[in-house]
């Protein structure tokens, strides 16, 4: 899989690529960063919006200069803007994306990019909460480490992607690490046990538990599902 981000400030994209999970995944993940300051020709990425207002707005030239070297390199999946008003990221969608060979990604920045853009090089619009960020570099990093887990070799358990929170509607169930006992509170005897059909129906039954009392929307809602 290849994902290119597109970005105003590459650095906030850099940042967060260089750590944890999305550092390993590179080995087995093409992930690249390209500035759209290299694609403006006076090194003007944004500009004021026509009929006033506050803010700026990111400018087209550069944006459809990148693209079309990025088309030139291969084909592309989905050209994804993140952006608030874009359809909820979900586990479902991570999932479905996941399965893709490439994905572009823009990060919008200020007040967003100019319509044109999105009316004519994207094709997925994606926004990871109903909240409004100063950089949609962040966004766009959200969405690569939500798809690149997902991909053989990333993680080092494969089935650790798999019992994921939200992979089938649920919430995960409470985990305990060693030791058994610390300061008078205890694993679960059930945990020691040894017997793995116990271990099973208890983490299923404290799932359903959890979701009920925490998210009990996910119980009605079948985007999960």
């Amino acid at each position: 899989m290849r994902i290119d981000i597109v970005s105003a400030v590459p650095d906030a994209a850099h940042s967060a690529l260089s750590a944890s999970v999305l550092r390993r995944a590179r080995a087995h993940v093409d992930v690249r960063v390209h500035a759209l300051r290299a694609f403006a020709s006076d090194r003007q990425v944004d500009d004021y919006p026509f009929g006033g207002g506050g803010g700026m707005v990111l400018k087209p030239e550069p944006i459809f200069a990148c693209m079309d070297l990025l088309a030139a390199e291969g084909s592309i999946d989905e050209v994804i803007f993140l952006s608030p008003d874009g359809a909820r990221l979900t586990q479902r969608v991570a999932n479905e994306l996941s399965l893709m060979q490439r994905l572009v990604l823009l990060a919008g920045h200020y007040k967003g990019v100019d319509q044109r853009v999105r009316d004519a090089l994207v094709t997925r619009e994606i926004s990871i909460g109903d909240y409004v960020l100063s950089s949609g570099e962040l966004a766009a990093v959200i969405l690569a480490d939500a798809v690149v887990r997902l991909i053989p070799g990333v993680l080092g358990d494969v089935s650790s992607a798999l019992t994921d929170s939200f992979q089938d509607g649920l919430l995960g169930a409470p985990v305990y690490t060693r030791p058994a006992e610390v300061r008078g509170l205890h694993v679960p005897q059930v945990l020691l046990s040894g017997n793995h059909r116990q271990v099973t129906e208890w983490r299923e039954a404290k799932r359903l538990a959890r979701t009920t009392k925490l998210r009990p929307d996910l119980l009605a809602d079948t985007t999960y599902n």
